[in-house]
């Protein structure tokens, strides 16, 4: 915090050593954007990653797994483009597969014990 400044706010009380705030002004989760806005799209969000059972999310996993995709890569192409990925999609697969580098840190694909 060394390039920061303080604003002077008046006489400091006794006991007060002139530093910063110890808590900073926390700004809502939705920034300064509409709260009504980031709500609806958080919960329609979890509802479209949400699988409709377990035995989907084993499909989509293993389907996954044999191409050699994330459960999450898997999962998001069939959302976007609303069909399942086959072995006859080599160059979308590589594609995706290249995207990865240029992507942040993905998640771990949930394991077969956690969706019983």
């Amino acid at each position: 915090m060394a390039g920061r400044r303080r604003r002077a706010t008046g006489p400091v009380g006794i006991g007060h050593n002139g530093g910063p705030p110890l808590e900073e002004k926390r700004s809502p989760p939705w920034g300064k954007g509409d709260p009504h806005r980031f709500l609806t799209w958080s919960r329609a969000s979890k509802a479209a990653w949400k699988p409709k059972s377990r035995d989907v999310a084993l499909f989509r996993l293993g389907r996954a797994e044999k191409l050699g995709l994330t459960y999450e890569e898997y999962t998001l192409e069939v959302l976007e483009r609303g069909r399942f990925l086959q072995e006859e999609d080599g160059e979308q697969i590589a594609a995706i597969k290249a995207g990865r580098r240029s992507r942040r840190p993905r998640m771990s694909a949930p394991r077969k014990r956690d969706l019983t």
